[in-house]
This record gives structure tokens, sequence and C-alpha cells, in this order.
């Protein structure tokens, strides 16, 4: 046997050995804690601090789905794996992937400037800026509340007229730094409406939630939502009443009805099943190609070369242990909700509530550890 002979052979077998040690690694880092996942939830279900339903699936097969609580509580009807829920800002991922359709067609591209498809009082600012949170836009609900007639209902026109009426001081200058922006994401649904000639939420409904059979996913207005049988109620604690109370109840929630035609931040309702279906689409290329896809996942480098780990759409966690993770909360009045994706395990973490408990963020960190494996680092 030849020397090169036997050198070749060794790599082979250091490399097959290699790769044995790699899967049983990544075997054992998969393994799922549901018996932790259930007993989180239960715990705080019995004490009355998760009202809500949670989905966990493994390469697109459901290995968890439980509801908790009611759906009304007057009327003490519970929550079902099948009841809808308010997404709030987990709705910005679809936005975004209206603009990532338009970008794939060649209808617009992320650098051009918004000033080209809408009229706005703030200059040099870039779609990709947009999608990033790092616009500097002020924020139109604090124009919106000092300025509307409330007895009427806000659209995105309405919006955007405000902003020019009133054009109160950007927030800093664009690309310099990041910050949370429900602004620019109105501004996006009005660029898609503007690009593609179509209302934005016939653009969604049409060109994502029915080609992916997301039957109970749809933007509904306050009389829809309402009269949708299965529509889970928003409910908040208070303390001195030791009590939750709907949301809608609370003179600080009354945005939801006159802001009520806003487009693009939030406002799609769904169930857990439909974000899974989401979910297992952008595994494949039914809606955008994979590599416009991974721009959604690629953290912002801003001006000054501190990168911002928000994606188009997305919040990203760099260096997770266990592979890339990106994932989306929402917090509207009653409820928090959340998806995450652990993209490299193939793994899905949903989580619809409707009691906005305080401790969600602690119910969240919980489910990533058990679900992933590991310490959740973003707080």
């Amino acid at each position: 046997m030849s020397i090169k002979y036997f050198q070749t052979a060794l790599r082979l077998l250091t490399c097959i050995f290699c790769c044995v040690i790699l899967s049983i690694n990544v075997l054992h880092a998969q393994a799922v804690d549901y018996k932790k996942v259930s007993s989180t939830l239960n715990e705080l279900a019995k004490k009355d601090k998760f009202s809500g339903v949670v989905l966990i699936a493994e390469n697109g097969k459901v290995k968890f789905e439980q509801a908790f609580g009611n759906l009304d509580n007057e009327k003490q009807l519970p929550n079902k794996t099948n009841t809808i829920f308010e997404l709030a800002s987990v709705s910005k991922q679809f936005t975004a992937m209206t603009i990532m359709m338009l970008q794939e067609k060649g209808l617009l591209n992320y650098d051009d400037l918004v000033e080209q498809y809408i009229n706005i009082p703030y200059k040099g600012i870039t779609i990709r800026q947009l999608l990033t949170h790092t616009s500097g836009l002020p924020d139109y609900q604090n124009i919106m509340d000092q300025h509307w007639d409330k007895t009427k209902v806000a659209n995105n026109i309405d919006i955007i007229e405000y902003l020019n009426k009133f054009a109160p001081p950007a927030s800093f200058a664009p690309g310099t730094k990041y910050e949370y922006s429900n602004t620019g994401f109105v501004i996006l649904a009005s660029i898609t409406e503007k690009v593609s000639g179509r209302d934005f939420i016939e653009f969604c409904n049409t060109e994502i939630f029915e080609k992916l059979n997301m039957k109970h996913t749809a933007i509904r207005t306050l009389v829809q939502k309402a009269t949708t049988p299965n529509f889970a109620l928003g409910y908040m604690f208070v303390p001195e009443r030791n009590k939750y109370l709907r949301a809608d109840s609370f003179p600080s929630s009354n945005y939801t009805i006159w802001l009520g035609n806003r487009k693009g931040p939030g406002r799609i309702s769904a169930t857990v099943q439909d974000l899974l279906k989401w979910d297992q689409a952008l595994y494949g290329q039914s809606l955008i190609s994979n590599k416009t896809l991974q721009e959604a996942y690629t953290p912002m480098a801003l001006h000054n070369g501190a990168i911002s780990n928000y994606g188009f759409g997305w919040d990203l966690i760099p260096n997770a242990p266990n592979g890339k993770i990106v994932w989306h909360n929402g917090d509207n009045p009653g409820y928090k909700t959340l998806i995450m994706r652990f993209v490299d395990q193939k793994r899905t973490l949903i989580i619809l509530c409707n009691n906005a408990t305080a401790e969600f963020v602690n119910l969240t960190n919980a489910l990533r550890t058990a679900v992933a494996g590991e310490a959740d680092t973003k707080k």
C-alpha cells in the first residue's frame, strides 16, 4: 500500500469519524424538552398568567400544540388551537415580504430613495433603511394623537398627509442608528401600493395568504374582528381590581380605533397553524427565491460601521449556539405574540397570547431554552 493511498484513506476515515461525532452532537442538541414546555405553560395558566395558544414544530411537523385560557372571559369561551389572534408587529414580516416580492420582479430596489415613490418631508431615506428601522423617521402616532379628529378613522394617506402638514423633526440622520419605527412600515405599505398599483390588503390576500392557503389570516377591520366567532379578545390585568379587563375598555387603547385603517406596521390576525404554513413557505421558494430571502436575514451596517441585528421585518440573533435564529414579537393592547424560527435546526416556536401577560419575556426565554437547548441572551 502506497503512502499516498494510506494518507487518502486516513483522511477519509477521519472525515467520516468527525461527521459521525458531529451528527451525534447535533442530534443531542436537537432534543426538545417538551416536558419543560408543558410544565412551564401549565404553571402559568393555573396562575392565570397565560391565555393563548402555543405551537412548536420540527421539520414542519407539529410536535406540541395547546390552547390555554379563554378567547372571551365574559362568555367563558375557551381558546382553541384554531383561535384567531391579533398578531400586532409580527405583521411587519409580511409587509417586508411584499417589498421583497416587488424587488425580485425588478419593480424597485432596496436602495431607492423613498421620495421616488412617496412624498414625505424627510429626504435621503432608502427603502432598505425603512425595512431595517434605520430611517430616523419620527413617530406618526404622536402627530396623529395631537392633531387627528378622533371621530374619524385614519388610513395611510391621512398619516402621510399629517407627516407633511406638521413635519415633526427626524429622530436622527438616516443610517446612523437603529430605532424601531412603525412609521417606516406605514410608508413601506404605501410604497407597495404605489409600485404594484394594488391595494395593500388585496396584495397580501392574493400574493401571500391565498397562495399559502392561510385561510384564517387577514387584515381585518374592527367590525370584522367583532363578527369573527373564534377571534380572541384582548385582556389586560388591573391590579387594583385584581382581575383581567378587556383591553378595548381602556382609553389608552383607543388608538386602535381611530388608527384602525392603517396598513403596514400591524393589523394582521391569524392562527398558529397559518403561521406555521408561513414559516414552512420560507424554507421553499413559493413566494421569493432563497437568495432574496437571505437579505431579510442580513444584519444592517450603520454608517459608523456598527451592526444592527434587525433584517427585513425580522430580529436576528447572532452567534446562536445551535444555528441561525430569526424572530419577531408583537405587542398590542391585550395581545403579546411571537414567532421564532430556528432556521438551521428546522424548528418553529409560535406564541399567541390574549391576556398581555407580564410573564411573556420570561415565557419566551424559557420556551426558547426548551426548544433550542440554550439560554436566551436577548431580552
